[in-house]
């Protein structure tokens, strides 16, 4: 018998606090206040400054007090690489129907792809023009020593690897600027 008095005394004090009203300070809803940055100087003290957020040396991830691309960030960026894809002779009759071409710009060290290029229905031979317009994430810079990867996907899928999809790389690592850059899609994915 005491368990319905103790939910009939608990919902009588949580009705009584949505009728009494927040007891912390909170400023009322105001449906015309126009958005704006937060003041951080009452968070962190002057000369405080918010931990690094991500790795060393990279901007913070967008979200996390990542700044809007600034100029000084696009002057960083380097010229477009340009080059040509092709197939392999003896992959030639390979070539599936409604295939999408992704040119891929991996920074040489490691990690996530700089820039990915998406060509569907390519032919080939194909020029092409990898730049800081297809970067991944805007707050990285297009610059740096990159590998060059392009793979065919029959599925159109950039996360999938098939079978027999058709893949190749450019020799040796490039820099933003890069002329002349050949690839050759000379390997079939499962064989």
């Amino acid at each position: 018998m005491r368990r319905p008095l103790v939910i009939a005394h608990t919902l009588a004090a949580l009705f009584l606090a949505s009728c009494l009203g927040c007891d912390r300070n909170v400023e009322p809803f105001d449906p015309n206040e126009q958005p704006a940055e937060p003041d951080l100087s009452r968070i962190f003290p002057a000369g405080a400054e918010p931990e690094q957020v991500g790795p060393p040396g990279l901007p913070p991830p967008p979200g996390r007090g990542a700044p809007p691309l600034a100029a000084e960030s696009r002057m960083a960026d380097g010229p477009p690489i340009r080059g040509t894809v092709s197939v392999a002779d003896p992959l030639a009759g390979r070539l599936p129907s409604g295939a999408i071409l992704f040119l891929i710009a991996r920074n040489a060290a490691a990690g996530p792809p700089l820039a990915v290029l998406r060509v569907p229905e390519p032919r080939f031979p194909l020029e092409f023009s990898l730049g800081p317009e297809n970067r991944m994430l805007e707050t990285i810079p297009f610059a740096g020593e990159v590998q060059i990867t392009a793979r065919l996907d029959a599925d159109g899928n950039a996360m999938s690897r098939q079978p027999g999809d058709l893949e190749g790389r450019a020799a040796g690592v490039v820099s933003p600027g890069a002329t002349g850059v050949v690839v050759v899609l000379d390997e079939v994915l499962g064989e």
